[in-house]
């Protein structure tokens, strides 16, 4: 079955090569700056925890660090692909197979 625009739908064809490319650096910029705000968001976390706990054990240390880290991390990544896919023109291509329309 074709689509409208002429290529498989299961093999889609690329989108724009030059809107991707920006859409995949503004990705990796967002990432880097994430990456920073995770890093003190843990930070904050562990201070908070050190306030309002006294002495911490250190296995509870590292493990809410790195809890706080990747958590903040993972939230980060996947709304930033939402927005990469969005920004690259592939949400685009999408075609709903059961649309009456388009058949």
């Amino acid at each position: 079955m074709k689509a409208m625009t002429g290529h498989d739908i299961d093999n889609p064809a690329p989108a724009n090569p030059g809107i991707s490319s920006f859409a995949l650096a503004r990705y990796k910029r967002l990432m880097k700056w994430m990456g920073a705000a995770s890093f003190a968001t843990a930070a904050i976390g562990l201070l908070i925890m050190k306030i309002v706990l006294g002495t911490v054990p250190i296995h509870m240390a590292i493990a809410t660090t790195l809890g706080v880290f990747f958590t903040v991390l993972l939230a980060a990544t996947l709304m930033g692909l939402v927005f990469l896919s969005s920004g690259s023109g592939h949400d685009e291509d999408v075609r709903d197979r059961f649309d009456e329309d388009h058949q």
